[in-house]
């Protein structure tokens, strides 16, 4: 009997490599996902844990990418009630506040639109005789609150849980599996790892680059040699520190330069993020900067006077992930938020993810099986990713 094709074969245990493996299985198809820490141990895990259409996102003008988030919100809130909840997000807007009530209550409008008026995205403006019962929140110069709703998840927890789905529906998983290098030949890819220091190999049909802020460093270990993809990457830091957040979560103006910042309760504390800062270092260096946790400390502090002062001391936890944004000139919140499929030009069958969002990572796993499709075996399908349940 010959060595067994896999017709996947996927590098990288993240949310999108964890989606990935789960779409194709689901397919029928045969995978293979290797991961060299742990599942959700990379960005996929040191996010702000919101499961969210991106409401800062219509700024942008990035409509199609906001509504197909508030699409996977809602059928994540179906298929994963254990891990992932809906919560009261509130936006107070104050005298000196950039975006004006109007400007807010547009926004929310248009995510409710977007959101094909599903009653979960519905908003309110919240009476000033509730503003008491804010969590504190410092009412001097506050002009209007709003309300609506996100969902919060625990990362992690998620994207184990996605890739125990796809072991479920046959993929494999092997994990520690430091990547060590791909080549194709004979019409399909052989690719090697290192399991427990012993050297490993196996064989596929199709490669999926699923490496998040390494996938340039897995391109270079591939041959034929491969062209690192144009991304830039952008460090988002929090940190969380003792307090309680009863009432939901908050979504404030930085008093420094505008940005959106939530503060949100998380298990027994508040968890303070996020940042949007260029990064240039080695990726074995990523952690907040003393300026992003003093960013995050401030922000925090001029809307809640529980917090004041609130030193460095006072921080509980502190945790950085980088995203993967198009290259380009400028502020990186004007950069589009859109996933990067990217298919080698200099070799076949090989593709790569860049960027992406935790919250439509089902979308973009199907998006990358219908591209990828035409190269696999011809498979009968055991499962539909909409309606797969997630404990």
């Amino acid at each position: 009997m010959g060595e067994k094709v896999f017709d996947l074969i996927i590098i990288g245990g993240g949310i999108h490599g964890a989606g990935a493996a789960q779409a194709a299985s689901a397919g029928g198809h045969s995978v293979l996902l290797l991961e060299k820490t742990g599942l959700g141990s990379g960005t996929s895990g040191k996010s702000s844990k919101l499961i969210h259409g991106g409401l800062r996102y219509l700024e942008t003008g990035q409509f199609k990418l906001v509504g197909e988030c508030l699409r996977e919100r809602a059928l994540l809130l179906k298929n994963a009630p254990g891990l992932v909840k809906l919560q009261k997000v509130y936006i107070p807007v104050y005298s000196d506040t950039k975006r004006r009530p109007i400007i807010i209550r547009v926004g929310l409008s248009l995510y409710y639109i977007l959101s094909g008026f599903n009653p979960d995205s519905g908003f309110r403006s919240v009476p000033k005789k509730e503003w008491g019962a804010l969590d504190g929140l410092d009412t001097t110069g506050l002009q209007a609150v709003f309300q609506y709703h996100e969902a919060q998840t625990d990362d992690a927890a998620l994207t184990k849980s996605v890739m125990e789905s796809a072991v479920s529906l046959g993929a494999e998983l092997k994990m520690p599996a430091d990547f060590t290098g791909a080549v194709y030949e004979n019409g399909g890819w052989t690719v090697r790892w290192k399991e427990n220091g012993a050297g490993k190999s196996a064989r596929g049909t199709f490669l999926l680059n699923a490496g998040g802020p390494w996938a340039n460093e897995v391109l270079g270990e591939i041959l034929p040699k491969q062209e690192k993809v144009a991304v830039d990457l952008v460090q988002g830091a929090h940190v969380i520190v003792d307090g309680k957040m009863e009432g939901g979560i908050y979504y404030v103006e930085a008093p420094t330069d505008h940005r959106g910042v939530f503060v949100i309760p998380w298990k027994g504390r508040v968890m303070i993020g996020t940042t949007e800062t260029p990064f240039d270092k080695n990726l074995s260096e990523v952690a907040p900067l003393e300026e992003e946790i003093d960013y995050l400390l401030k922000t925090a502090a001029h809307y809640f006077p529980q917090f004041r002062p609130l030193r460095r001391e006072d921080v509980r936890e502190s945790f950085a992930g980088l995203r993967v944004l198009p290259s380009g000139d400028g502020n990186p919140f004007h950069r589009s938020r859109e996933t990067l499929i990217h298919e080698s030009p200099s070799a076949e069958r090989l593709a790569s993810i860049f960027g992406g969002k935790l919250t439509s990572y089902r979308a973009t796993s199907e998006a990358v099986l219908k591209k990828i499709e035409p190269f696999l075996p011809a498979k009968k399908p055991v499962a539909d990713t909409k309606t797969i349940l997630l404990k």
